[in-house]
C-alpha cells in the first residue's frame, strides 16, 4: 500500500504541474496577441488614426540652395543644424553668386536662392514669366567692408569720393598718389567680387552710382570666390578689396579694415554699426528668395521655418548682424 501511495502522490504532483504550466504557456500566448495588437495600434497611430500619441513626421529629401556667397556662411550652417535633426534631408548649398543663384531659381532648379541684395525688377518679370512664385525673406544684416594689406600704414580711413575715384569705370587712378596726396606713389592693386555677386552689385551702385558699372583694367582683379580676394590682399602691400563683414571677422589677424568717411561721421563697420544703420552707405540686409510651390514639400517648409526661428544665434556666430526677434516673427507668421 505505502509503494502505491507513494506513486499516486507523485501522479498527482505532476499533473499539477503541468496544469501550473499550460496557464503560464496560455498567458504567453495571451502577451504576444496583445503584442501584436499594440504593434497594430503603433501603427495605427503613426498613420494619423490616434492623434493623441501621434509622433512627429519623418522628414526625407533633397533641398537645392545656391547663390550669394555672403549668405552662404549662414545658410550652410542652418543646413547643418537642421540636418542633426533631420538626418534624412540633404541640404545642398552653393555659391554662385546671388545673379548666378537668380538664374538658376528662375529656372525652376533651386528651392532657395541665397542673395545678398533684393531681386532686381528685369529677374521678377522673369520668373513671373516662368511662373515662379516666391516668398522673400530678410535674415540678417550686413556690412561691407574695405580692407587693405597689414603692412599698409598711409590708409587709416577712405571716403565715398576716393572709392569712387578708384572703382568708377572713368578711373585714372594708378597709384597710391592719385586716389590722395601724400599717399605712395606705388601702383595700387584693385580686388573686387565679379558680376555674379550682389555684394559687386551693391557696391558699384552705392559707391559708383550705378549697378554693375566699374573699372576694368589690369589693375583690377575680379573674382568669383571671395576667400581668394582675401589672399590676394593680404599677399600685396598694395592692395585694397572689399566683401561682407564676416569675411573681414574671419581674416582680420590678415587684413586691415578701414572706416569709411561718409560726409557726415567716419565709422568702421561693427556689429553695432550695421545693426543701428550708422555705418551707411555700405550696410544692407541679406535675403533668402523661397520657391512657394517647393514649400509645399514637408522638409522645405520645416528647413525655412528652423531658418527663421534660429538664424538670430547663428548669424551672430558667423559674423553678421541678427535682426530683432519681432522681424522674424513676422516673417514666421507669413508662412503660416
Amino acid at each position: 500500500m505505502k509503494k502505491w501511495g507513494k506513486q499516486i502522490m507523485l501522479l498527482t504532483l505532476v499533473a499539477a504541474l503541468t496544469v501550473v504550466l499550460a496557464a503560464c504557456g496560455g498567458k504567453k500566448e495571451d502577451t504576444s496577441a496583445n503584442s501584436g495588437s499594440n504593434t497594430t495600434a503603433t501603427e495605427n497611430t503613426a498613420n494619423g488614426s490616434t492623434s493623441e500619441t501621434a509622433s512627429p513626421e519623418k522628414l526625407s529629401g533633397t533641398i537645392d540652395i545656391d547663390g550669394s556667397s555672403t549668405v552662404y556662411p549662414i545658410t550652410e550652417a542652418m543646413a547643418e543644424e537642421f540636418g542633426k535633426e533631420h538626418g534624412e534631408v540633404r541640404v545642398s548649398v552653393g555659391t554662385s553668386g546671388t545673379g548666378g543663384g537668380f538664374k538658376r531659381f528662375i529656372n525652376g532648379e533651386t528651392a532657395i536662392s541665397n542673395a545678398s541684395r533684393p531681386i532686381k525688377d528685369k529677374e521678377a518679370a522673369s520668373a513671373k514669366e516662368k511662373g515662379i512664385e516666391y516668398l522673400e525673406l530678410t535674415v540678417a544684416y550686413d556690412g561691407l567692408s574695405i580692407v587693405v594689406n597689414k603692412d599698409n600704414d598711409w590708409v587709416d580711413k577712405i571716403t565715398i569720393d576716393e572709392l569712387k575715384k578708384i572703382y568708377e569705370p572713368s578711373s585714372k587712378v594708378k597709384t597710391w598718389a592719385d586716389v590722395r596726396a601724400g599717399w605712395p606713389n606705388e601702383e595700387i592693386k584693385i580686388y573686387s567680387p565679379d558680376a555674379n555677386h550682389g555684394t559687386f552689385d551693391y557696391f558699384t551702385e552705392e559707391i559708383n552710382g550705378k549697378a554693375q558699372e566699374s573699372r576694368n583694367d589690369k589693375q583690377v582683379t575680379f573674382s568669383a570666390d571671395t576667400n581668394a580676394i582675401v589672399q590676394g590682399v593680404a599677399g600685396d602691400k598694395n592692395s585694397i578689396g572689399y566683401f561682407g563683414y564676416s569675411y573681414f571677422e574671419e581674416n582680420q589677424d590678415k587684413l586691415k579694415l578701414i572706416p569709411v568717411d561718409n560726409g557726415t561721421a567716419t565709422v568702421a563697420p561693427s556689429q553695432d554699426t550695421i545693426k543701428d544703420g550708422s555705418y551707411s552707405p555700405l550696410s544692407r540686409p541679406l535675403l533668402i528668395y523661397v520657391n512657394k510651390k517647393h514649400m509645399e514639400k514637408p522638409e522645405v517648409k520645416a528647413f525655412v521655418e528652423y531658418y527663421l526661428q534660429n538664424v538670430g544665434n547663428i548669424a551672430k556666430e558667423v559674423g553678421y548682424v541678427a535682426l530683432p526677434q519681432e522681424k522674424y516673427d513676422e516673417q514666421l507668421s507669413q508662412l503660416k
